[in-house]
């Protein structure tokens, strides 16, 4: 299976908020990162055919969307950042609901009902209303409902904004679990998520792919450029001001500074091993506040 992005293009007047973006996925996991505004959203509704290109293609095995139809979207499961529920809908009138909506028969929309409750933890809640839910409970609903048509291609726009640690790892581990052999585009501004789940790494800076890289050699073009320093507060303020500092931690009246340079900063700063956080930031710099949540 393959999915094919030709030269995508989204244009909102002289804004190019998606620009000819070329690419051919196939079964794994994608880290989508970038900046806010970077285009990522925009991108993943054109892939999922809520949002027509201004030019480009997106195509299922050399077939276009369009050309497929109603086919491509049987393939297809999305959860977007703001999924709308239905509040009053318990856990199960809801997963039915979509059911129908998927074209899903009522033998086996119960079923796939029944099966992904459980599968998501939340078999015990499955008659209580949405309203009720957590954050956490409603993104396990939302990717049960992504999962009802067992697609081959899953799309996850921030599918662990606002969750807490421990439900943003079972959530990490239900993407991981949902992942075989589909081709799962994940799209996050929790760099470490990323990190832990993706097969491989498609970076987007002004509406192009900045990278596509494998995880397991993507922060490879950083190596020796992350240092840590040992400082004075006072030092530490000026290094703050002269380079990309990523973090900074006190101990025992000093600050050990992680910087982010070509070069050594300084004849006392020593390399340490990189991070994809540390790449993300090395592209991005100030951009990148907003895209290093833990």
């Amino acid at each position: 299976m393959e999915l094919q992005l030709q030269h995508l293009c989204k244009h909102y007047g002289t804004k190019h908020a998606v620009n000819d973006v070329s690419t051919t996925l196939t079964p794994g996991v994608y880290g989508l990162l970038g900046a806010n505004g970077a285009g990522k959203t925009t991108l993943m509704r054109m892939i999922c055919g809520v949002l027509k290109p201004t030019s480009g293609n997106v195509c299922l095995n050399g077939k276009s969307i369009d050309e497929l139809g109603e086919d491509y979207y049987a393939h297809l499961g999305y959860m977007p950042q703001d999924f709308g529920f239905y509040p009053d809908f318990t856990a199960r009138e809801f997963m039915c609901y979509m059911a129908a909506v998927k074209g899903l028969d009522k033998k086996e929309a119960t079923t796939r009902t029944e099966e992904l409750l459980k599968l998501v933890n939340l078999h015990e809640v499955a008659d209580k209303k949405i309203k009720s839910f957590s954050g956490g409970m409603k993104q396990r609903l939302g990717i049960a409902q992504a999962e009802l048509n067992a697609p081959d291609i899953l799309i996850l726009d921030e599918p662990t904004a606002g969750l807490d640690p421990k439900e943003r790892v079972r959530f990490r581990n239900l993407i991981s679990d949902f992942a075989k052999e589909k081709i799962v585009i994940l799209s996050t501004h929790i760099v470490s998520d990323v990190s832990y789940i993706a097969d491989t790494i498609l970076m987007m800076k002004d509406g192009t792919f900045l990278l596509q890289e494998p995880m397991a050699t993507v922060t490879d073009s950083i190596n020796g450029k992350v240092w840590e320093l040992l400082v004075s507060d006072r030092e530490a303020a000026e290094y703050s001001n002269r380079f990309s500092v990523v973090n900074l931690h006190h101990e025992n009246g000093k600050v050990r500074l992680r910087m982010i340079h070509d070069t050594a900063p300084t004849a006392d700063a020593i390399t340490v091993p990189q991070s994809l956080e540390d790449l993300f930031l090395y592209h991005f710099g100030e951009e990148a506040g907003e895209e290093r949540g833990e």
